[in-house]
């Protein structure tokens, strides 16, 4: 599959990961293989301006998005916030033979990773959370589902 010449991957599932001394992770097995011919291993990591998370995209998909970014107005302090944080934080990583990737001390500390984080496939990117913080906010989100916008929201897909 291709989209404006781009392998088009979707990356889905709740892997759980441990981050090592060094501040590694091991990619699972099952997105390797996808990310060395998307990308050849070549990753950016940036902190989620909303959420104590970390984004990472494959390169070319982050290029896209920083394009976009680069391209609104810099005179609008909403934007400027999101370009500071977003392509500020913004960070290579190389996939290695092993399937590991470094993760920065600033990201790490952004997200307040411990030794075992959880990696979430979000379609074209992942989410990187430390284990607590995740199961804390996937119970906070299910006890608000019982509000009228999910089901609102969902209704909006033809399942």
């Amino acid at each position: 599959m291709a989209h404006n010449g781009l392998s088009v991957h979707k990356f889905r599932g709740v892997s759980n990961l441990s981050l090592d001394a060094k501040g590694r992770i091991v990619l699972p097995a099952r997105y390797r293989e996808r990310l060395a011919e998307s990308c050849q291993g070549l990753l950016v990591v940036t902190i989620d301006t909303d959420q104590p998370c970390l984004l990472i995209y494959p390169l070319p998909e982050w290029e896209l998005i920083e394009e976009k970014i680069e391209a609104l107005p810099s005179f609008n302090p909403t934007t400027r916030r999101i370009q500071r944080l977003l392509i500020g934080h913004a960070t290579e990583a190389e996939v290695d033979a092993n399937g590991r990737m470094l993760l920065s001390n600033p990201l790490r500390d952004y997200a307040r990773l411990g030794k075992k984080v959880v990696l979430i496939g979000q379609g074209k990117k992942f989410e990187l959370w430390d284990e607590t913080l995740w199961n804390e906010r996937m119970e906070t989100w299910l006890a608000e589902s019982g509000g009228d916008e999910m089901p609102g929201a969902l209704a909006e897909l033809t399942l």
